[in-house]
């Protein structure tokens, strides 16, 4: 006898966007492989909250499906990939931080945050960084450690105990100030990253990048703070394929790109969610805006509903507009 088909997890941040451009591209979207999902699946769960949450609606899905409960701000990515990586044991309960190298626009008025995945630093860049960085951190109890990502160190320190930050996917874009985390025990920090750009400003590996017309890495970014308690991962069900290929337009408010980028995802890894579906395994797919992530996934029920589902597909424009 056959095993059954394992089931899938699709979870797609910036499903819906409510920036201009990828407003008025929603009503040109054509995705019926989405349509035809989402006519045989149901709603089983909504998080709607709004924007000035600094834990955005798919890092509180991907928090959720993982079995993790924390804090807005507080969702401990660092702490699980410490973990994932070995910098931690399985018993650690120390507090983490992500600090991601990032290069702050400077404008008349205001400080802007980059787009960190837009620096293009390698592992050699990142590493001879992070040597330089080390003994700064160091002086204030903070102990740094390489991740597998270029760009992206994990740091250890009590300060990041209940100390909220917001996702790089809430700051890009925006004034610094905006998401600066505000609290007393975040004033090290502060005064850290002034340290940093005047130590970034000296370093050969932004001598290199400015010769190659690459941005120059001048600050970092800290998020993922927090604890993840001993044997607090407890998935709900499989852990879920993150989908980010609609990430890039829609920070930048690419309505054409967001578009597209939809388009392939409806033909690609959306077309093999339904196939799965199709061949009799259990599917979930959880879409998330700006303010909600509603999960969707199979639920039993009658014949009217089975035969209804084949003829009044939902409509795709209006279920991303309400995210």
């Amino acid at each position: 006898m056959a095993e059954p088909a394992p089931a899938r997890h699709l979870l797609i941040p910036f499903a819906g966007r409510g920036s201009p451009s990828c407003r008025a591209a929603l009503p040109t979207l054509r995705l019926p492989k989405l349509e035809a999902l989402l006519g045989r699946l149901a709603v089983t769960a909504t998080d709607t909250q709004d924007e000035s949450t600094r834990s955005p609606p798919h890092e509180r899905a991907l928090a959720r499906a993982l079995g993790i409960a924390a804090a807005d701000g507080c969702l401990p990515w660092a702490a699980l990939e410490a973990r994932q990586n070995g910098a931690a044991e399985a018993s650690d309960t120390g507090a983490w931080g992500l600090v991601t190298l990032c290069h702050w626009q400077v404008g008349i008025d205001d400080v802007v945050l980059g787009d960190p995945s837009a620096i293009e630093i390698d592992a050699e860049e990142s590493a001879a960084l992070l040597a330089a960085a080390r003994p700064f951190f160091e002086e204030d109890g903070i102990a740094l450690h390489p991740s597998a990502r270029p760009g992206r160190w994990l740091a250890r320190a009590p300060i990041f105990q209940d100390l909220a930050t917001a996702a790089i996917d809430r700051a890009v874009g925006h004034p610094i100030s905006q998401w600066s985390p505000l609290a007393d025990a975040a004033r090290p920090l502060r005064r850290l990253q002034n340290e940093m750009q005047m130590l970034l400003y000296t370093q050969r590996v932004n001598d290199d990048r400015a010769a190659r017309g690459a941005p120059p890495i001048n600050s970092f970014w800290l998020s993922g703070t927090g604890v993840l308690p001993a044997g607090a991962v407890s998935p709900e069900g499989p852990a879920p394929q993150v989908d980010d290929s609609l990430r890039t337009a829609a920070l930048h408010d690419d309505g054409i790109g967001w578009a597209e980028a939809w388009q392939a995802l409806d033909a690609g890894p959306i077309a093999a969610l339904l196939d799965h579906y199709n061949a009799g395994a259990p599917v979930t797919i959880t879409l998330c805006g700006d303010r909600t992530a509603q999960r969707h996934e199979i639920q039993p029920r009658g014949f009217v509903g089975w035969a209804r589902s084949l003829f009044e597909r939902p409509r795709a424009a209006a279920v991303l507009e309400a995210l």
